[in-house]
């Protein structure tokens, strides 16, 4: 499995508007996506406008190719890519060590 971690700051002011649009375009457009298992979002409490988003995904592939050059990746763009102050910084991991309850 391959975690994607992409690091997104967002204009101020729009931590509600972004929170909502992030929420629809996973549950609508990403979860439609092959190999996606799972996501989460957390907003920064020292910095506000920043979120981490993490995605699950089966393979690299599945986010870089079928999904990053795939038609359901213009459509996540439309839904979120408006709030981003910049493009977010976006890297892949894989799992080394976890602890019982993660």
């Amino acid at each position: 499995m391959i975690l994607e971690i992409a690091d997104i700051r967002i204009l101020a002011g729009q931590q509600a508007a972004f929170e909502e649009a992030i929420e629809r375009g996973l549950k609508t457009v990403a979860t439609q996506a092959q190999g996606m298992r799972g996501y989460k979002v957390n907003r920064c409490v020292e910095s506000p406008e920043r979120y981490v988003l993490q995605i699950f995904w089966d393979t690299l592939e599945d986010h870089t190719v079928a999904f990053r050059q795939g038609p359901l990746f213009p459509q996540w763009r439309a839904i979120v890519g408006p709030f981003f102050a910049n493009p977010p910084h976006v890297e892949h991991f894989t799992l080394v060590t976890k602890s019982p309850e993660a």
